[in-house]
Order: structure tokens, then sequence, then C-alpha cells
């Protein structure tokens, strides 16, 4: 199973990252969307799960959770948009993966069991960030997770 990652489109999404989602199984989007027919583009992709990030204002985005989670394979996956705002422990709540974005950077760490993912962030660049998506691959073991930049 692949799950396709985004986060940080802020009203922008790239064609790039819509042909680096093909292929995908789920579209997890961490927040910070900034449009609701993002959301539709991806569903064109695959089922899309959602949450709502510091950015996402308006009747569209209340509808939108401020954290998720998602059961795929062996795997629990808690989403939430700042990782600075997770209240929970993940490893004693049974997560595997915590699925984050906010700060535009790429990257994934392993504590105490648990892989963190931030996909990056794939709308306009800030700063000399990159611009990424990430894919997880649920059926390696370990599980695997591979960034793809964009431009």
């Amino acid at each position: 199973m692949i799950i396709g990652l985004i986060s940080d489109t802020h009203g922008l999404l790239r064609q790039e990252a819509l042909g680096a989602l093909q292929g995908s199984d789920l579209v997890i989007h961490a927040g910070d969307i900034g449009a609701p027919g993002i959301i539709g583009e991806l569903r064109a992709v695959a089922p899309v799960v959602a949450v709502r990030g510091n950015i996402d204002k308006g009747s569209w985005a209340s509808k939108l959770p401020a954290t998720s989670v998602v059961e795929a394979r062996s795997a629990r996956i808690y989403i939430l948009h700042d990782i600075h705002q997770l209240n929970l422990d993940p490893a004693s709540a049974g997560f595997n993966i915590v699925v984050s974005g906010h700060s535009h950077k790429p990257g994934r760490t392993d504590r105490s069991g648990v892989v963190y993912i931030n996909p990056g962030s794939a709308g306009p660049r800030r700063f000399h960030l990159p611009v990424t998506i990430a894919r997880l691959n649920l059926a390696d073991s370990p599980w695997s997770v591979d960034f793809i930049n964009l431009l």
C-alpha cells in the first residue's frame, strides 16, 4: 500500500505534485490546504484524508478536523498540521506513524518506535526550502518513505 503525503499547498496544487502522487492508494494532506478545490483535485488521484492547517479559514475549512486517524495495513497513523500541537504520546496511544506539516521542511525521524514524517511543502516555495511531497510504502518492511522534489 502506497500513501501519498502532501502538505502546505497554500492554494497551489502543482501538476508535478499530482503526477508524483499517481499510484497512491490513499492521499494524506497535512493541512494548510489553502483552497477547497485542492481536496477535489486530490480525490481524482485517490481517496483523501485531510486536516485543517492554520491558514485554512472559512466554511469549507471549518468542516475539516484538526487531527485525524488512519488505519492502513498494520499501521495506525495520526495526522495533524503542526507537530508542536501534538498533545498525546503516540507510542502510548498505539500509533506507529505521525504525519505533520507546517514547518515546510521535509523529514523523517524515528523515536520510541514511532515514525514521524513531514512531507515538506508542495505549494509556493518558501525561503530556500525544497518543494516536495512524500510517498510512504507500507508494503516494505521496515516502512519506507521517499521524498520527491517537485522542482
